[in-house]
């Protein structure tokens, strides 16, 4: 029954989070969660290729860092922090680009696993990153960017003990916070491609470690690759 509470809770508690703010992307870290108490780390790289921005607004890039820490404060549920940095890329549907140098980037996740049986599980997630670049000089012009991206994902998996691949659905967006010369901005991304699919795969070195590869198609163009490691 309390363990029925906290899953409807978490539930409302995340749709109302999308009703309010949209929905957005970022990685899923597959099913691979900490037990109750337990904590693992990670180090992560995640490359945006592309995702297209709103209104011909062109579309961004960014490549980001990161060092994590997962914590089972359930056996299925989890929380995933993480710091690091990143840069973003704007391309103008004109042809004029914005590079912004690296910066600090920090992240966080929520994930609930709702089903574990035998080899199978499948899991529910909420993630989001945020990406401050440097301020970018261009000539007499000044420009400022902040990335955020968020995600609702569903992922279900198979484990056939050397590996543990998964596929999911995610719903995702991307704001781009655009400040020009003092005049601030918010652009979202397409919101026609919206709905993305989610592929992945966790390769266990032993008990403890396994490496983690995750790519994202339609919404956007974007793969993540990571080291994990479980206390």
């Amino acid at each position: 029954m309390r363990k029925a509470f906290l899953i409807n809770l978490f539930l409302l508690v995340t749709s109302y989070w999308l009703l309010v703010t949209g929905s957005y992307a970022a990685p899923c870290y597959g099913t691979n969660m900490p037990a109750k108490h337990k904590l693992s780390a990670r180090l992560e790289s995640y490359t945006i290729f592309n995702r297209d921005l709103e209104n011909n607004y062109g579309e961004l890039k960014s490549q980001q860092q990161f060092f994590g820490l997962s914590y089972g404060v359930l056996d299925w549920f989890s929380i995933d922090l993480k710091a690091g940095a990143g840069n973003v890329k704007h391309r103008l549907t004109s042809g004029e680009k914005v590079d912004y140098p690296t910066n600090f980037a920090g992240g966080y996740s929520l994930r609930l696993k709702f089903y574990d049986q035998k080899k199978i599980k499948g899991v529910f997630g909420f993630q989001h990153i945020s990406v401050h670049p440097k301020t970018k000089h261009i000539g007499t012009v000044t420009h400022k960017a902040i990335l955020d991206d968020w995600q609702v994902s569903l992922l279900g998996s198979y484990d056939f003990g050397k590996v543990v691949p998964y596929l999911g659905a995610r719903w995702s967006r991307i704001d781009y916070i655009h400040t020009q010369d003092g005049q601030r901005k918010r652009v979202m991304s397409d919101l026609g491609k919206s709905a993305g699919l989610i592929a992945g795969i966790d390769i266990p070195v032993n008990e403890r470690l396994f490496f983690n590869l995750e790519g994202s198609f339609l919404d956007s163009e974007a793969v993540a690759c990571s080291v994990n490691f479980n206390f």
